[in-house]
């Protein structure tokens, strides 16, 4: 397969608004005031992405076009905007009476087919990458690859690497087969540290499983071809069929749910690609002063520009 245009990233950012209580509060975390989604600009940029997809809603938009889309185009990128609203549903489906969750993340891509013209990384819009895994994903898509199969990707990180000392964490604990691919993904919705290590609980705490430190994790950082825009669609029907009637309200869509459907029809392979950075959220209110004081460090070592980055 020959990818003739060259990869863009797709930022899944509808739900700041809400999350941020508008985005002029957007929280700063590095020295001169930027945003976590500042650095993802910034080392896109620099592994070789050269356009930007903004999932948003249309309630945001004058704001984000004025805070985050004025700084990419100052990182010196092409700007597209997607709007995940409600009513963006396939044909002979009406949005239920009182619902307002947006539809997930696999919906959120269908919302961006029209501006995704090539192979290209997904992320989310408020967790911190690191610079590796740009370079990663940016590489693997940019590469030729043949055979039957859609060459898609998923940069993953040790667990170690992405816990939170304040609180539990839910991460898609990863199994891959003896050529890297992706065999399975299970979500772990309760991992905790403790002074032995790190474990898991499925029983409220009645009981824990230990998971190792360098245990793959996916913290949805994907990377697809087009193919992904026709298999995200052709399952969103029967998505809806099956779970509107049980859960109208709260239902959601899945980025990986598509790519598990594709890699048990054998459609897809999925390479996992590892990245040693650590990865930074903000969980809870107490992992701020971490990240802070993390991306001061990695100011003055070098890794980005003291006064601003863009």
């Amino acid at each position: 397969m020959n990818n003739s245009k060259k990869p863009i990233l797709v930022i899944m950012a509808a739900g700041m608004g809400s999350r941020f209580g508008g985005l002029k509060q957007i929280e700063a975390v590095g020295p001169a005031g930027e945003a976590i989604l500042d650095y993802s600009l910034y080392d896109a940029r620099r592994a070789g992405f050269a356009t930007v997809v903004f999932i948003i809603k249309h309630a945001i938009e004058d704001a984000f076009r004025s805070t985050v889309g004025i700084r990419a185009e100052k990182a010196g990128l092409e700007v597209r905007y997607a709007y995940q609203e409600l009513d963006l549903l396939p044909e002979g489906f009406s949005v239920p009476e009182g619902r307002t969750k947006p539809w997930g993340t696999a919906h959120a891509i269908l919302s961006a087919a029209d501006v995704i013209d090539a192979p290209f990384a997904v992320i989310n819009a408020d967790d911190y990458y690191g610079p590796t895994c740009f370079r990663l994903i940016y590489d693997y898509l940019s590469a030729e690859h043949t055979g039957p199969k859609q060459p898609w990707a998923m940069v993953g990180y040790m667990l170690g690497n992405t816990v939170s000392a304040n609180g539990s964490v839910s991460r898609g604990v990863c199994v891959t087969d003896s050529n890297g691919n992706l065999d399975t993904v299970t979500e772990r919705t309760r991992i905790e540290t403790y002074d032995g290590g790190i474990h898991y609980t499925e029983d409220g705490g009645e009981s824990w499983v230990d998971l190792p430190a360098d245990t793959v994790v996916s913290m949805n950082l994907w990377g697809f071809t087009s193919a992904f825009i026709d298999e995200a669609r052709a399952g969103f029907a029967a998505f809806l069929e099956k779970n509107l009637p049980v859960n109208p309200l709260k239902c959601e869509y899945y980025l990986p749910s598509v790519v598990t459907e594709a890699l048990e029809t054998g459609k897809a392979e999925v390479k996992v690609l590892t990245s040693p950075d650590k990865w930074y959220g903000i969980t809870y209110r107490e992992d701020k002063p971490e990240l802070v004081q993390a991306l001061r460090r990695m100011s003055e070592e070098g890794l980005y520009p003291t006064d601003h980055l863009f």
